[in-house]
């Protein structure tokens, strides 16, 4: 049992952060930045629109870093809620404090308190939200297209 406020399903809460995130990555100007391809595919196949840079593709992250400087306003960092993931985040936001760009890890730190230690890796994170939808019932496709909003 949980003590304090109450709060609604992990899908729900999941959900809630998800639509923002969906919202602020289709701005122009904005990147979402991944660890690798497959944590790409489980954003595209969640409906996450805009850009998507994995920064692990055979590539120093200084020169990661520089093209987000050229090509970017808005940095989002979803990096694995892992150590590595942790450290990758810092090193990136490094690179990036001389020019500024908007750095952003709020929307990384939202989703790891909803998945609340059930998720290390962004690639596992689509998976997850469709177990949860399934365990409810509900089609998680029907759930992201808004379906459920009234």
């Amino acid at each position: 049992m949980r003590r304090g406020r109450a709060t609604s399903d992990p899908l729900s809460d999941f959900l809630k952060v998800w639509q923002r995130l969906r919202t602020e990555s289709a701005e122009p100007g904005t990147v979402v930045v991944v660890e690798g391809d497959r944590d790409r595919t489980s954003l595209r196949r969640l409906g996450l629109p805009g850009t998507i840079v994995p920064v692990h593709r055979g590539r120093a992250l200084s020169g990661t870093a520089q093209e987000l400087v050229h090509r970017s306003r808005h940095v989002i960092v979803l990096t694995d809620w892992d150590t590595e993931g942790g450290h990758l985040a810092q090193r990136l936001r490094e690179f990036l404090e001389a020019d500024r760009p908007r750095f952003d890890l709020e929307f990384r730190r939202q989703i790891a308190r909803v998945v609340r230690g059930e998720l290390v890796h962004v690639e596992g994170l689509y998976g997850w939200a469709r177990r949860l939808a399934e365990r409810q019932g509900r089609a998680l496709d029907d759930l992201l297209d808004g379906a459920d909003d009234r």
